[in-house]
């Protein structure tokens, strides 16, 4: 797969920022086939960085209700990427 269909974009939140700022380490959305090495690899090709550790999360959004019926959420796969500590991602 090739680096921009396995990283869908950055994860911008009051947490994910709280991990950048204090462990050097950084939230993506990913493919939900995408595999940790896969994941390393995209990630040191599309933004030049070392990476030491990759963690994968499958986030299942609530399921809401509607005039129609309960609808599922959608499953999300979030990887949080640790990088050396001399490297840095600008993502803004």
């Amino acid at each position: 797969m090739h680096p921009t269909h396995i990283i869908r974009r950055p994860i911008v939140t009051e947490k994910a920022s709280f991990g950048t700022g204090h462990g050097n380490r950084y939230t993506f959305e990913v493919a939900g086939t995408a595999r940790k090495d896969q994941i390393k690899a995209a990630v040191q090709q599309l933004y030049k960085v070392r990476v030491l550790g990759v963690a994968t999360q499958n986030h299942k959004a609530r399921a809401r209700q509607y005039k129609y019926g309960l609808v599922a959420g959608a499953i999300t796969k979030r990887a949080i990427v640790k990088v050396h500590p001399e490297d840095k991602i600008e993502l803004f």
